[in-house]
């Protein structure tokens, strides 16, 4: 089923030639011609039912006796098909909030996952008779497309080489806009944006995934320290090689590097220890 145009007149063209119907079915009535009286006023009466009032970014489907005639997507007064059946449908851009959905990433972590979908109708006749109350169509079909981008993607990854959901969110949206729009094109909606609007660990193992996640920063935190007082310590011993002003033993470099990583790698401020000589 696809959207074409139906067949419609200026209103108020319409109801000039309702007045002037009925008028001239009085009239006639009166001249004791009931024929032809009755006929004008008959077809009066259906033209008036032919009257139909559109507002703007709204479009209304014409029905006559159970077949599709077309759209009317202008706005203002017109006059259409008599007796016919009218369905309004709204052409303005929508929101959809999603519910908190509880489901699994891909690593089988239980996390809540909730969006915000931007959509409008671009195909009346496809969001009328293709599907059953298109609005609810787009709300389930929107919270399953949420399900499956979610289970496709981990909530964070710890070695930071692959897609998250928290950690590439425009990626995650588009991926979800895509979905979205391969599912809803048979209601003939049109996904203008879908964005990501609640992203969160699972209560029962929010505070177990807290303290992995202070583990592993403290973890590369450790990481870039180790590498920083390795890189000081070697050239240290470098420059004093170089400089020739102070010869050391092997064992004197080995305290020297010692004493340096302690000082760099430890948390706590360290207190240092001088060495004046021995007594012999």
């Amino acid at each position: 089923m696809n959207e074409r145009k139906a067949m419609y007149m200026n209103g108020f063209v319409g109801i000039l030639l309702i007045v002037l119907a009925g008028g001239g079915g009085a009239f006639f009535l009166l001249q004791q011609q009931v024929l032809l009286g009755a006929v004008l006023i008959v077809i009066a009466l259906l033209l008036a039912t032919g009257i139909t009032v559109i507002q703007p970014n709204q479009a209304q489907v014409i029905l006559f006796f159970g077949q599709y005639l077309g759209t009317i997507r202008a706005s203002g007064l017109f006059l259409t098909v008599p007796l016919a059946i009218r369905r309004t449908v709204s052409l303005r851009v929508r929101n959809f909030n999603s519910k908190k959905l509880k489901v699994n990433d891909v690593e089988g972590n239980p996390i809540e996952i909730a969006a915000v979908i931007v959509f409008k109708v671009v195909d009346s006749a496809k969001a009328i008779f293709d599907v059953d109350r298109y609005e609810q169509f787009v709300e389930i079909q929107s919270e399953t497309a949420i399900r499956h981008v979610a289970t496709k993607y981990p909530y964070d990854t710890f070695d930071n080489v692959e897609i998250t959901l928290r950690g590439n969110a425009d990626e995650v949206s588009a991926e979800l806009s895509a979905q979205l729009q391969e599912r809803l094109e048979v209601a003939g909606v049109n996904v203008i944006e879908a964005r990501l609007t609640h992203l969160a660990y699972s209560t029962e193992i929010a505070s177990a995934m807290l303290q992995r996640q202070q583990a592993t920063a403290i973890l590369s935190a450790r990481q870039k320290i180790v590498e920083g007082a390795v890189s000081m310590a070697q050239m240290a011993v470098e420059q004093l090689d170089q400089n020739s002003t102070i010869e050391l033993d092997d064992e004197r470099k080995v305290q020297m590097v010692n004493n340096l990583m302690v000082a760099i790698i430890s948390d706590r401020g360290t207190q240092p220890v001088l060495n004046t000589g021995t007594l012999y």
